[in-house]
């Protein structure tokens, strides 16, 4: 992709899901939002992508999108996951979206001995059901072409040995840490992970919950070598900056 492109999709007037970006077609409910919500007029552009890294640029028309670039595909970034504890009212839907923002790969909800809100039967269902949607809004919203992956619910006994945890104690070196599981309000419980399992801080002050997400979601992106991307020898961030 040429870089000349960048601020282009970026003040494309959305982006939007389909089956193939080569011969886009919007869904009903995308439909309905592009035409009765925001109101987008014929010659305006979308963004356009199959979830999968492959994306390109469309004018709307009086009916249905016509094509106007090339179908590009933009690099995979290192797989990363966060493993975080429903928090209470919108918390954690807030820091799922921020986390997909910042590139988090997978979300899981960790069912952890501290858990503050309710999270059983139709409860959960509902939790995790929001959860995906609003994942779903923020990948095109901040026009990451990859979908963020909300799985179902993880017990804390059943998280993978490799799987670090954000406490107090732990170290502070995040180079190559893929996954990440951040707590609820109340905290770890003392005998919730085991001796062996690695430990990860934060930093030195007390975060709320779900400012922790952020955080970690952010020390992954770095960690792991995703932060950012490449446009040919420019090095591009949210303020497009190629100096």
């Amino acid at each position: 992709m040429s870089y000349l492109e960048w601020p282009r999709r970026v003040a494309a007037v959305g982006q939007f899901r389909v089956d193939d970006p080569a011969r886009p077609e919007l869904r009903a409910p995308d439909e309905h939002h592009l035409r009765t919500v925001l109101r987008v007029r014929s010659g305006e552009e979308v963004v356009v992508t199959d979830g999968r890294g492959s994306w390109s640029l469309c004018q709307v028309g009086d009916v249905g999108l016509a094509r106007v670039t090339p179908v590009h595909v933009d690099p995979a970034t290192p797989a990363t996951t966060l493993y975080l504890a429903p928090l209470k009212g919108d918390r954690s839907e807030w820091a799922v979206a921020k986390a997909t923002e910042l590139g988090v790969s997978r979300i899981v909800p960790l069912v952890s001995r501290r858990l503050v809100v309710r999270f059983k039967g139709e409860t959960k269902d509902k939790i995790v059901s929001r959860w995906r949607r609003i994942g779903a809004e923020a990948v095109g919203q901040c026009r990451r072409t990859y979908d963020v992956v909300v799985d179902d619910p993880l017990n804390v006994v059943d998280v993978p040995a490799d799987v670090c945890v954000a406490d107090f104690s732990g170290g502070g070196d995040w180079t190559g840490v893929r996954s990440v599981a951040i707590g609820p309000e109340g905290g770890w419980d003392p005998e919730e992970w085991g001796s062996l399992r690695r430990r990860l801080a934060l930093g030195r002050t007390v975060l709320r919950a779900e400012t922790a997400a952020v955080v970690a979601a952010s020390l992954l992106a770095f960690g792991a070598g995703g932060w950012g991307f490449t446009l040919g020898g420019a090095r591009i961030g949210n303020d497009m900056d190629n100096t």
